[in-house]
C-alpha cells in the first residue's frame, strides 16, 4: 500500500491556512458588540475577545496578511478595514458592513470570499431586511439622523437582493462539498434579519463541526455536536449560507 503523502506548502489551501489561524484563538472569551463604541466610527482591533463576526474578520485578515507576506500591524489594519467596511472605506457608522449578506456581497466583489451556497443546493431567498432601523434604540449611532437615513438605504437595497440558503433538510446530503475554513452563516427566521450567527467549518475525521465564537459557551469553541445536528437544534435558524475564503 502507498503511504499517505504529507501536505507540502504547495498542497495547503487558503482554507487550511484560515483554519490553522482560527484554531489559534480557541478559548478566547466571547464578548458581544465588540465594535460598538461611542464617538466617531473608527477601526477597532482586538485579539483578546470576539463576537462571531469579529472572530471571522480577524482570522480572514490575518490569513490574507500571511498570503501577501506582509506581516505587520499596518498591513493587518489595512486588510481588516478592507474586509469590514463597504469598499474598504470608513465613512461613518453606516459604512460598516453590519448585515452578513451585505458583508458577503461586498467582500465577494473585493474577492475576499466567494458565495458557494447556490452551487450546493441553496434555494433562492428574498427577505425584508430592517432589523437595525426597526430597533433603532439598540444602536446609539443611529440616533444621528444622517446615519439613520443611510442605514435605511442600505436595508432597502438588501431587501431587493436574492441570496441562497441551504435548508436544514439538505445539509447532510451536500456537506461533503464544504471544506475546512469555509464560513458558515446561519440564516435567521426572525423578521428583519438575514443572518443571526456565523463561524467556520471544521472537519474532524468524517464529521463536520462548527468552530465559532459562542455566546452560550462564552468563548471560541468547537461545537460539541456535528454541524448538521447543531443546526437542527436551533429553531430560529432556517439553514446556512456558505462562503469560501478566496
Amino acid at each position: 500500500m502507498k503511504k499517505n503523502k504529507k501536505k507540502t506548502e504547495e498542497d495547503i489551501t487558503f482554507g487550511d491556512l484560515v483554519m490553522g489561524i482560527a484554531l489559534c484563538f480557541l478559548g478566547a472569551p466571547y464578548k458581544e458588540k465588540t465594535l460598538e463604541a461611542p464617538g466617531r466610527e473608527k477601526l477597532t482591533v482586538n485579539f483578546t475577545h470576539f463576537d462571531c463576526f469579529t472572530y471571522a474578520e480577524t482570522v480572514l485578515a490575518l490569513g490574507r496578511c500571511f498570503v501577501d507576506r506582509k506581516i505587520s500591524e499596518r498591513a493587518y489594519k489595512r486588510r481588516l478595514k478592507f474586509i469590514r467596511y463597504r469598499r474598504g472605506v470608513i465613512s461613518g457608522y453606516s459604512s460598516r458592513l453590519h448585515y452578513f449578506t451585505d458583508w458577503l456581497s461586498d467582500n465577494e466583489r473585493k474577492k475576499t470570499v466567494k458565495d458557494i451556497s447556490g452551487k450546493i443546493s441553496g434555494s433562492k431567498r428574498r427577505k425584508k431586511i430592517n432589523f437595525m432601523t426597526a430597533h433603532r434604540e439598540l444602536y446609539p449611532p443611529l440616533k444621528n439622523k444622517n446615519q439613520y437615513q443611510k442605514m435605511l438605504v442600505v436595508e432597502k437595497n438588501l431587501s431587493r437582493r436574492v441570496f441562497h440558503v441551504i435548508g436544514k433538510d439538505k445539509l447532510v446530503r451536500v456537506q461533503d462539498k464544504i471544506k475546512n475554513g469555509d464560513i458558515i452563516a446561519f440564516a435567521a427566521k426572525q423578521e428583519g434579519l438575514d443572518v443571526v450567527h456565523m463561524g467556520f467549518a471544521l472537519w474532524q475525521g468524517r464529521n463536520l463541526y462548527l468552530l465559532h465564537a459562542s455566546s452560550k459557551e462564552g468563548a471560541v469553541v468547537v461545537s460539541q455536536k456535528t454541524l448538521a445536528a447543531y443546526l437542527k437544534t436551533k429553531k430560529n435558524y432556517s439553514g446556512i449560507i456558505v462562503a469560501r475564503p478566496a
